[in-house]
C-alpha cells in the first residue's frame, strides 16, 4: 500500500523524488570549498516529524531560503520506513507547518496561508488518494497549536473574548486601517521576544469537527486564559477519548510574575481544576496517555530559576493522585512522548552536552539512554521499538533518522543536503574537559579548521554560549556555527562553563544569582589551556558571545584578559536597565536593584568600564525585547567615550537573533572583517 501510494503520488508531482528543492547546486559553484555562510543558507532544515498511527507514513516540514528573494519556503515531505522514498506534499512557496494526523492515520491536517486567507488556517489532505488539500477553518484571528483527537480538531487562537467572529474580522480590519501607531498596556506582560502583545486579547482552545461546521470555544467558558507571553501545541492536551482538557494558565492574579500551573477541565463544563497549585515554580507539557488514564507533565521546583531541573510527574485521572518518576534523576525532561501501551516515555535530553534519546518507564522513572553520540530532536512513535527522530551533529544538520530502541542504532531516512556537503571540506572537532572555578571539571568543545596541522600555530576564536543555562551541545547551528568560524583559519572552542544545563542541578545553579565569579573563572581557565597548547598563537586570540554570552564578554572587556579583540552580540550590559526588558532575570526570584542593590553592583558589566581598552566588535537588534537594543547603545557609547576602537552594527528588523537570510551573510562576513583586522586567521 505504501509503495502504491509513493508511485501514485510520484504520478502527481512527477521528478521532485530525492528533489533536494534547493537552489544550492547552480550557487555552489565556486571555489570556495568550506563551510561558508553562504553554504550554511543553502541548507534545507528538516523539522521534527510525525508518524500516522498505522505506521505507514512519515512526514516532516522541510524549509529551504532563496537567498536573493530573502525569504524562507516551508514544505510537507512525505518519507518511506525504508529510507528509498521521498517527496513533496505541499507546494513550495506556500506556508505549510504544524503537521498533525487524524487518529486513522488516513488524513493529513497542517496549517497553511494560501489563496486570500489573512491568517494561518488548517487545510486536510487525504493520504490514500491524494489531491489537492482542503480548508477547513476560516477563523479570522488564525489558528496554531493544532491536534487531531477524535472527531475533533484542536487549535490556540488569540481572539477578543468580548467578540463574535464576524466582529473580530472588522476589529482586524479597523487595527489594520488605524492611522494611530500607539499601544498602551496596563499590566505586564507586554513583549515577548520580538512581538508586543496585545493585553486585550487572549489565547483560547478551540475545536472544529473534522467534517466542518462551527467552531467551539473549549476554554473560553472555563475562565482561563493560556498563558499571556506565549502559548503553543505543547501547552494544552486533550486525552484520546475526548473527555478532558488539560492546559496552562496563570494560577494567580499576578501578572508580572506569573505562576504557570496545569488546569483540568471535563470538555464541556465550566470548571477547571487546578492540579499543581502547590507549586509555585512552572508546571509545563501536559500530556495524555494513549489509554487516557494518565496525565504526565513537568514539574520545576524553584520560582524565577528557568534552567532549574524539570521533573517528570503523572496524574492518575482516577485515583487523583499524583507522582514524580524522576526525583532522583540530575537531568531535565522538559519534552517527552508516552509509548503507545502507555507503559513508559520516550525523551530527547540534554545529557552532558549531548541531546540523548532515553526511555523511562512510567512506573519506576528507571532511565535507558538508547543513543549516546551526536544529537536527536524529540522522537516520534513509530511502533514498540521503532522511534522516527532528527539526528544531528556539528558537521552535519538535521537529518531525518530511524532509531532502534533496543539497540540504539539509527538508520537514516532521507538524502537532503547531500550535494552541498559531499562537496564542503570540513573541520574536525573534540570533547576536553579541564578544571575550572574551584578545581571543577569543565566539558569543551574544540574545532579545528580543515587540514589542521599541529606543527603549526593558529589563531583561537574562545566562543561564549548564551543562555547562562543552555549548554552547546554537539548538534548543529546555522547562527554561531564553529565550524564556519573554524573554516576562516580559527581554532574554535564552546566551553561549557558553570550555568549550563545538562551537567547536574548543582552546577547548573551554581551562577545564581552571581554571574560573575564562577562563570569568568572558567573562560579564564580555558584560555588558559589553550595557551599552553603548542599549537596555539598566544598573540592572535579573540572571544564574543551573545545574550548571557555577551554578558560575559562585557565582564571580559572590564576584566585583565589576553584578547585583542571582542565581539559582543545582544550583551546585557547594564543589569538595572535589562529590567525594561519581557524578562527580568533575577528580580523574581531574588529581588530587585531596590531590594538587593549590591547583587547588582557585583555583577552588572558597567560597573567596569573604567577598564574597558578591547576593540570590540558590538551588535543589536531593533526588535529584541529580550535584550533591548538600548544595551547595545550603552555599551557602544561608553567605548567611544574611553576612546577604545569600537564599531556598532545596528540591524533595524532583526530581534535576539539575526534570522534573514541576507542579514545573516552580512553578520559573518561583518565579524569575521573585524576578527581578522585583530587576529588574521590561518596556520603559521
Amino acid at each position: 500500500m505504501r509503495k502504491l501510494y509513493f508511485m501514485l503520488l510520484l504520478c502527481l508531482l512527477p521528478g521532485m523524488l530525492f528533489a533536494s528543492e534547493s537552489n544550492a547546486t547552480s550557487e555552489s559553484a565556486t571555489a570556495d570549498n568550506s563551510l561558508s555562510v553562504e553554504r550554511l543558507w543553502q541548507l534545507q532544515r528538516i523539522g521534527s516529524p510525525i508518524v500516522s498511527s498505522d505506521g505507514n507514513y512519515i512526514v516532516a516540514p522541510v524549509t529551504h531560503y532563496d537567498v536573493k528573494a530573502d525569504k524562507g519556503y516551508t514544505r510537507l515531505w512525505l518519507f518511506s520506513s525504508d529510507g528509498k522514498q521521498q517527496a513533496p506534499l505541499t507546494a513550495t512557496g506556500m506556508r505549510a507547518s504544524e503537521p498533525t494526523f487524524s487518529p486513522d492515520g488516513k488524513t493529513l491536517a497542517f496549517i497553511s496561508q494560501r489563496d486570500k486567507d489573512e491568517a494561518g488556517q488548517i487545510y486536510l489532505l487525504t493520504m490514500n488518494s491524494p489531491g489537492e488539500a482542503q480548508r477547513l477553518t476560516e477563523v479570522p484571528t488564525g489558528v496554531y497549536g493544532i491536534k487531531w483527537l477524535g472527531q475533533h480538531l484542536y487549535f490556540i487562537s488569540r481572539v477578543w473574548p468580548d467578540k463574535n467572529w464576524d466582529e473580530m474580522t472588522s476589529q482586524l480590519k479597523a487595527d489594520k486601517d488605524d492611522k494611530v501607531s500607539a499601544k498602551q498596556w496596563n499590566a505586564l506582560p507586554y513583549s515577548h521576544f520580538d512581538h508586543f502583545l496585545d493585553e486585550n486579547r487572549q489565547a483560547h482552545v478551540f475545536r472544529i469537527a473534522a467534517s466542518g461546521g462551527a467552531v467551539q470555544p473549549v476554554t473560553q467558558p472555563l475562565g482561563y486564559q493560556l498563558p499571556r507571553s506565549s502559548q503553543s501545541a505543547s501547552s494544552y492536551d486533550i486525552d484520546p477519548k475526548e473527555q478532558y482538557i488539560a492546559f496552562n494558565a496563570n494560577g494567580w492574579d499576578n501578572q508580572v510574575d506569573a505562576k504557570i500551573d496545569i488546569f483540568l477541565a471535563r470538555l464541556g463544563s465550566a470548571e477547571a481544576i487546578n492540579l499543581t497549585l502547590d507549586n509555585q515554580a512552572p508546571d509545563t507539557n501536559p500530556s495524555f496517555s494513549p489509554d487516557s488514564k494518565s496525565l504526565a507533565f513537568s514539574r520545576q521546583r524553584i520560582d524565577g530559576f528557568y534552567g532549574d531541573t524539570a521533573r517528570l510527574h503523572v496524574y492518575d485521572l482516577a485515583k487523583k493522585t499524583s507522582r514524580e518518576l524522576t526525583s532522583n534523576w540530575d537531568r531535565s525532561v522538559n519534552n517527552f512522548v508516552w509509548s503507545s501501551d502507555s507503559r513508559s516515555f520516550y525523551s530527547s535530553i540534554d545529557d552532558a552536552a549531548t541531546n540523548r534519546l532515553y526511555h523511562i518507564d512510567a512506573r519506576s522513572g528507571k532511565q535507558r539512554a538508547i543513543t549516546q553520540a551526536t544529537s536527536y530532536g524529540s522522537p516520534a512513535v513509530a511502533d514498540a521499538n521503532t522511534l522516527i527522530a532528527t539526528n544531528d551533529s556539528f558537521l552535519f544538520p538535521a537529518r531525518l533518522v530511524k532509531v532502534d530502541t533496543r539497540s540504539g542504532k539509527s538508520s537514516r531516512l532521507d538524502n537532503f543536503n547531500d550535494d552541498i556537503l559531499n562537496s564542503t571540506e570540513l573541520g574536525t572537532y573534540e570533547s576536553v574537559t579541564y578544571k575550572g572555578a574551584e578545581g571543577k571539571d569543565i566539558q569543551m568543545w574544540v574545532h579545528y579548521p580543515a587540514g589542521f596541522d599541529k606543527s603549526k600555530k593558529y589563531p583561537l576564536f574562545l566562543l561564549i554560549h548564551g543562555g547562562p543555562h543552555n549548554a552547546i551541545g554537539d548538534s548543529f547551528s546555522y547562527r554561531w556555527n564553529a565550524q564556519t568560524f573554524a573554516s576562516w583559519g580559527y581554532v574554535t572552542a564552546w566551553p561549557n562553563f558553570h550555568g549550563s544545563s545538562g551537567f547536574g542541578q548543582d552546577f547548573t545553579d551554581a551562577i545564581n544569582p552571581d554571574w560573575r565569579t564562577k562563570p569568568l573563572a572558567d573562560i579564564q581557565a580555558a584560555t588558559k589551556w589553550f595557551e599552553n597548547q603548542s599549537w596555539i598563537d598566544t598573540e592572535r586570540m579573540v572571544a564574543g558571545g551573545a545574550s548571557y554570552g555577551g554578558y560575559l564578554s562585557s565582564i571580559l572587556l572590564g576584566t585583565e584578559h589576553p584578547f585583542k579583540a571582542l565581539l559582543i552580540h545582544a550583551a546585557v550590559y547594564n543589569m538595572y536597565s535589562q529590567m525594561a526588558a519581557d524578562f527580568a532575570v533575577h528580580s523574581t526570584r531574588f529581588g530587585g536593584y531596590w531590594d538587593n542593590p549590591d547583587i547588582y553592583k557585583t555583577i552588572s558589566p558597567h560597573y567596569f568600564a573604567d577598564k574597558f581598552n578591547t576593540p570590540t566588535l558590538v551588535i543589536h537588534g531593533q526588535l529584541d525585547y529580550r535584550v533591548p537594543v538600548g544595551q547595545g547603545f550603552e555599551l557602544f557609547r561608553t567605548l567611544q567615550s574611553r576612546g577604545v576602537e569600537s564599531r556598532m552594527i545596528y540591524f533595524p528588523d532583526e530581534n535576539h537573533w539575526i534570522l534573514k537570510p541576507n542579514n545573516s551573510i552580512y553578520w559573518y562576513n561583518q565579524v569575521k572583517d573585524w576578527l581578522t583586522k585583530y587576529a588574521e586567521p590561518g596556520a603559521r
